[in-house]
This record gives structure tokens, sequence and C-alpha cells, in this order.
């Protein structure tokens, strides 16, 4: 009986620690990727809409595989085009 009560109390002590505080959750700001824009792309990632292609794009990619200057110039006279192809 004497192991006992040592034994509860560390194993309280122990479940107790491993609780969390929702307010601390709170306060951490919103989750990384939950800043989709109203095309769904996600701007902490990297993606901004494109109309040409219609579609999420990261603007450095998509000048690397089109064959345009990485800007922010570029991208956007890129993006803003009619699809010709």
């Amino acid at each position: 009986m004497k192991t006992l009560i040592p034994c509860l109390l560390i194993i309280i002590l122990s479940l107790a620690g491993c609780s969390t505080n929702s307010s601390d959750e709170l306060e951490s700001g919103p989750l990384a990727g939950s800043d989709r824009d109203e095309h769904g792309c996600i701007g902490s990632a990297g993606y901004l809409w494109c109309e040409r292609t219609h579609s999420c794009e990261r603007p450095w990619e998509l000048a690397r595989k089109a064959g345009f200057e990485n800007s922010e110039k570029g991208f956007l006279n890129y993006c803003n085009q009619l699809n010709s192809h």
C-alpha cells in the first residue's frame, strides 16, 4: 500500500503535464497553409493565381518552365495574357 500511493501520485502528475491549454494554441496564430485566396491558392507557400494557366502557380517555377523573366512584371505579363497556344 505504501508504494501504491506514490505510484498513483506520479501517474496523476504525469497526466496533468500532458494536457494542453487551448488558449495557447489560439495565441500562436493561424495554421500554416490556412491563407487561401479566392482561387484556393496558398500565398504563404508562394502560390499565386495565374489566369492563363487557370491554376495556382509559384512564379519562379512558372518563369523557369515557360521561359519568361523571373519578376513580378514577367509573371503578371505572362499570366494576364489569354491562352494563345
